[in-house]
């Protein structure tokens, strides 16, 4: 049970329209950043506590630059929108230096392996991570008006930062894809019977701009969960997507019964996408343009992937063999 303090933060980033996955990752970071100072209340508290919090979490648990800024991010929020004390524009705190690992790849086969063992029910979501490069909640959020048979493409909304953006679709899945549509049909027909059923989630601002959207086909979520559910901001019957945990696990299992040594996780399907887009002779910038990168220097995280082996350079260890 949160306490009356964290309620409150909470209806606050709610009032504002912030994502449930930032909330719970901003609450999580106060919630820390309490418990690192023995539970003294934030009002208490200001710059000096948040340099001492944010130096901890990189001298003793050692995260990477980009969770200590998400906590950066929590805390700036916390100050400046709730307690209405901004922090300082000039912090002093230790700053991660550690460098972001490489992104582990699959082989074409090892990708194929992995399709071919996974679970049916789940086949299809996992076949978009790898086809189309989406991150694991693009896919499961997606809706059934994302999808464009006619051009072969996906839309992409609200991604990663807010960006929008359009992918290709393998035209292999359009079956698939058609089946999934007619199951969504299904299951909403079934649905719009039932008197307590408020329809599908839609950020505010779309359920002001299109009132009768939420009981639409369109927006009915492509993959949706197989039980209705309560919605926790005001308590709605509503039918949300599949729990993204469902795929992390089949892919980590399946990955072992494939006996594939690497560690998989879905990223690791958007990872093997760009790269081999890049063995496959695209350029750097349709596949900056298809993941969604705002810089070509993330894009080129894969190009340093295809050196890391070195292709076409020959080791002098073979020469000294022959």
């Amino acid at each position: 049970m949160r306490s009356m303090f964290m309620q409150m933060v909470v209806q606050h980033m709610r009032n504002r329209r912030y994502a449930k996955r930032t909330i719970e990752l901003y609450c999580r970071w106060i919630v820390s950043y309490i418990r690192f100072n023995k539970n003294t209340h934030p009002a208490e508290m200001g710059d000096k506590e948040v340099e001492l919090f944010l130096s901890y979490l990189v001298n003793k648990k050692d995260v990477a630059p980009a969770t200590q800024a998400s906590a950066l991010n929590a805390l700036a929020f916390l100050y400046r929108d709730v307690l209405e004390s901004p922090l300082s524009l000039n912090l002093n705190f230790v700053a991660s230096r550690r460098q972001a690992k490489l992104p582990v790849v699959l082989t074409q086969d090892e990708v194929a392996r992995l399709l071919s063992q996974i679970p049916a029910n789940l086949k299809l979501p996992v076949s978009l991570l790898y086809g189309s490069g989406l991150r694991l909640m693009e896919a499961v959020r997606l809706r059934v008006k994302d999808i464009d048979f006619d051009y072969n493409a996906i839309r992409i909304w609200d991604g990663k930062g807010g960006k929008h953006r359009v992918v290709t679709l393998a035209c292999e899945l359009k079956p698939g894809l058609i089946r999934q549509i007619s199951l969504v049909e299904n299951y909403l027909a079934a649905d719009l019977n039932n008197p307590k059923y408020s329809g599908v989630y839609l950020p505010h601002r779309l359920r002001v701009k299109y009132p009768n959207a939420a009981k639409e086909l369109g927006w009915h979520y492509l993959f949706p969960s197989a039980r209705l559910s309560v919605d926790p901001e005001n308590k709605q019957i509503r039918r949300h997507h599949i729990d993204e945990s469902s795929i992390q696990k089949a892919i980590r299992n399946t990955a072992k019964v494939c006996h594939i040594k690497k560690k998989v996780t879905p990223h690791t399907l958007r990872h093997s996408f760009a790269t081999h887009l890049l063995q496959g002779g695209a350029d750097i910038r349709t596949v900056q343009t298809q993941l969604g990168h705002a810089d070509v220097k993330t894009t080129q995280i894969y190009t340093h992937v295809l050196q890391q082996g070195a292709q076409g350079v020959v080791s002098p260890l073979s020469r000294v063999l022959k």
